[in-house]
């Protein structure tokens, strides 16, 4: 069964858009939130961050599958930046899973049967016009409302970015997500596959995302907010390798 977990075959989408808020914390506040063979993505050696992403997938199968196979989800995942060095000395830059959910009890049964995403289901409903995008759900007690056709748009206030340059490193989502089984040190490489790869700043009219209201996260302070749109995405077979401390 843990095989079956480990993203045993490739999967394709359809990104109709993926907005992503990043929150910034002191370092020292999500440490203990990642396993040993990660070490944080920092900003200035003193941020980490948790990205937020909200993504409506379109015709979501295994790669090679007929479209009509597909089936259309939204997905929200918590996510932090982490770097993680290979057996082989390579850098990665990618992102460890805290928590993932979806609209459709179907992603969530397959997605926990292939994958240690952790998905759970709840209500999600997405709203967009010319001008606004809205992503809310009650039982997450979460509501996002950005403007996503402005000019000039500014950073968040207490973001720890100095520019919108220094913000799109950690716009997310990034090429690798990694799990750990800490018991056979065993570390799962995923890799994320897309082109023309061009987020875009969006202004955020308000926020309230119920898990960034744990205690844990106390500190943090919403430090970007960045959409992609219509991108073709696909998640590479899993990898194992043992991983050396």
């Amino acid at each position: 069964m843990l095989s079956l977990k480990n993203h045993p075959f490739a999967v394709e989408t359809f990104f109709e858009s993926s907005l992503v808020l990043t929150f910034a914390l002191p370092k020292e506040d999500l440490q203990h939130l990642i396993p040993e063979c990660l070490s944080l993505d920092t900003f200035n050696d003193k941020w980490a961050f948790v990205a937020v992403a909200m993504v409506s997938t379109q015709k979501l199968r295994p790669k090679g599958f007929p479209v009509f196979m597909g089936n259309d989800f939204f997905l929200i995942g918590f996510r932090i930046f982490v770097r993680y060095t290979t057996t082989e000395g390579k850098r990665l830059r990618g992102l460890y899973i805290l928590k993932s959910e979806t609209d459709n009890p179907k992603m969530s049964f397959f997605g926990n049967l292939f994958t240690h995403y952790n998905y759970t289901t709840t209500d999600i409903d997405f709203y967009r016009d010319t001008e606004t995008i809205r992503v809310s759900s009650q039982k997450s007690d979460l509501e996002v409302v950005i403007q996503h056709n402005e000019d000039n748009i500014l950073l968040p206030p207490n973001s720890p970015f100095n520019d919108w340059k220094e913000a799109r490193r950690f716009a997310g989502p990034l090429p690798f997500t990694f799990t750990y089984n800490k018991a056979t040190k065993q570390v799962l490489i995923i890799e994320g596959v897309r082109e023309n790869w061009t987020p875009k700043p969006v202004a955020v009219t308000s926020y309230k995302v119920g898990f960034m209201q744990q205690t844990q996260f106390k500190n943090a302070v919403l430090a970007n907010a960045f959409i992609v749109e219509n991108i073709p995405y696909c998640w590479k077979k899993g990898r194992i390798e043992t991983w050396k401390s």
